[in-house]
């Protein structure tokens, strides 16, 4: 809608996540480091946790982008299933063939077989499960039971888990102790700062196709920074929608005022009488 009033060639404030904007931010930066490191190490449960917003699924597809060559992966996306049709998911994710199984026995006996098959392929395996803290309880137990599959010299499959922070109440359940103990690596992602806010949007901007001065008016970027928290999702709808702004009055530079009309616009941004309490 404004993209060319700003001279872009797309939107840059889209919510899909899109790895060609993934900005290196010091805690994105740090999680992805820790987890291809703890991949190479060939460690077993490895888990990612962040606010709703904070970009846990585009970290996954990152993830998932940079093991293409290098293992075989599985990816769940939504992991609200009973154990037997997770197995069911896990094992079609991973090339096995599950119609002539009759039960999870069977199921685990042939992914047993895959695993094995990929070891001495040399080709490592991952399991990817974005939005962990939706599994049931049963679930996440069966999940433990996977991690058995390995040989006397390595582990067969390798587990990350992304979720919200109520992916740490569930683990911390007595019941789940011995998951809980399996877990070797572990980050939790952060909200970006305010100097990473303005860095974060010149770099989507970028990314969309723009070359000129700073859009993004200081005050606007303290505004924007303040009542999103930090959070890159809010972070993107409040742009969009300052850019919005500043559009519909042919401004070609988005203000104090812009930003200020995005933040009254979002339901889920803090208000501005609560930012100025704060301060």
């Amino acid at each position: 809608m404004y993209e060319s009033h700003f001279g872009l060639q797309e939107a840059p404030f889209a919510l899909t996540p899109n790895t060609r904007y993934f900005l290196r931010a010091p805690s994105h930066a740090d999680a992805l480091e820790l987890l291809l490191v703890a991949l190479q190490q060939r460690e077993g449960f490895i888990k990612v946790t962040g606010e709703v917003g904070t970009g846990k699924t585009l970290l996954c597809r990152l993830l998932l982008n940079e093991l293409d060559k290098t293992a075989c992966t599985a990816y769940i996306p939504n992991p609200n299933l009973p154990p037997e049709t997770l197995y069911e998911a896990v094992a079609e994710e991973l090339g096995v063939d599950v119609a002539g199984c009759s039960n999870g026995h069977q199921i685990l006996k042939a992914l047993n077989q895959r695993l094995i098959a990929l070891a001495m392929e040399q080709s490592p395996a991952v399991l990817v499960i974005d939005e962990a803290q939706a599994m049931p309880e049963e679930t996440i137990e069966a999940l433990r039971l996977l991690t058995n599959l390995e040989t006397e010299s390595t582990r067969l499959l390798q587990i990350v888990l992304f979720g919200q922070p109520e992916l740490d109440t569930i683990l911390a359940k007595d019941s789940l102790r011995q998951l809980r103990q399996r877990i070797t690596f572990q980050t939790r992602l952060q909200p970006l700062g305010q100097e990473s806010v303005g860095q974060y949007l010149r770099h989507r901007l970028a990314r969309a196709g723009y070359n000129g001065a700073d859009i993004f008016a200081p005050a606007a970027l303290k505004v924007i920074w303040r009542s999103s928290g930090g959070i890159p999702r809010l972070v993107n709808v409040l742009a969009h929608k300052s850019m919005l702004a500043a559009w519909g009055r042919g401004d070609r530079q988005v203000a104090r005022k812009h930003a200020l009309q995005a933040v009254k616009d979002t339901e889920s941004a803090r208000p501005v009488s609560w930012i100025r309490r704060w301060v």
